[in-house]
């Protein structure tokens, strides 16, 4: 591919997928009578975060709140209509919870985000604090905070990863990332073309959690540990900031993975993938095809978005 080729990522939802270019989000999903059913979402255009995308460090923060309330809007629109026949939308509409009603889908899908990482990153503080009687100092004690990270990630994926709705959202995980793979090698996307690819992609998010884990730990040993509550402080203050260089490095990764040696740099990323990600079945892998061709087609011709389901 040419390095000027657009860049397209995407997101398994559930029984389906999301794909998205530069300015538009595509979603298929697999309905109960087997038919393929697409919701279209465009892409934000606010000035203010237009402007703060171009800056390194900066622009990965954006990216992300962009893509978690953009995400959150395909999600709901799988969970709301995956397991219920096409027709019956309406009487088996879900309740919608008072926050959404109040902020929107999209705004809880940046707080469930923001509360997400906060947990994350605070709770292995604690663990780690309960050892301080045995393994004090502040480099042990980064040492076993991003340990107990580590464990809670892997525990908390595979845990997960083990129930059959979350496998099926694996599988097409893995449906997602053939088809991105398949379409760089510049190979028509068929199904039989499309199950020869890795599932595995180097701008993967699993990708860029593992590196937040990472990149967190080099981050705070440039501050202090002590007290406690400074500590935790200095944790929430410095999210922005991991995130932002776990982003460029994610994308760095990327840039040199066709360069023999540094192609290693991203392999950690690889290796988290092969528990987010799963075989997927050839019905999978049509619908993910199906998702990403109907986004070129909407590239190609806006108009046909407002033919597809839309807010």
């Amino acid at each position: 591919m040419s390095n000027e080729a657009p860049v397209y990522g995407g997101q398994a939802l559930l029984e389906g997928v999301m794909f998205g270019g530069k300015e538009h989000t595509v979603t298929a999903i697999r309905r109960n009578d087997d038919s393929i059913e697409y919701y279209y979402a465009k892409k934000p255009k606010k000035p203010l975060f237009q402007k703060l995308k171009k800056i390194p460090f900066l622009r990965g923060v954006i990216a992300l709140i962009e893509s978690s309330g953009l995400g959150a809007k395909h999600l709901q629109f799988s969970s709301d209509r995956y397991d219920i026949n096409p027709g019956e939308e309406d009487e088996n509409e879900p309740e919608t919870s008072k926050l959404q009603m109040i902020l929107g889908v999209a705004v809880v899908g940046v707080i469930s985000f923001l509360f997400g990482k906060f947990v994350f990153t605070l709770v292995p503080v604690f663990i780690a604090e309960l050892f301080s009687p045995w393994i004090s100092g502040k480099f042990p004690q980064i040492f076993l905070e991003t340990l107990f990270k580590l464990i809670l990630l892997l525990g908390y994926l595979y845990i997960v990863s083990m129930t059959p709705i979350i496998k099926r959202v694996f599988q097409y995980h893995g449906a997602e990332h053939k088809v991105i793979n398949c379409y760089e090698s510049g190979l028509e996307l068929t199904v039989e073309n499309v199950q020869k690819q890795s599932r595995l992609h180097y701008r993967c998010g699993s990708s860029f959690i593992l590196f937040t884990v990472i990149i967190g730990m080099f981050v705070y040993f440039f501050f202090p540990t002590d007290p406690l509550w400074l500590r935790v402080v200095i944790r929430i203050l410095l999210i922005p900031v991991v995130l932002g260089i776990s982003f460029e490095v994610l994308q760095a990764t990327n840039a040199v993975r066709g360069i023999p040696v540094l192609k290693y740099l991203g392999y950690p990323g690889l290796w988290l993938q092969l528990l987010t990600t799963k075989e997927p079945k050839d019905e999978m892998v049509e619908v993910a095809i199906a998702s990403f061709k109907k986004l070129h087609e909407v590239e190609k011709n806006p108009e046909l978005a407002m033919e597809l389901h839309h807010d």
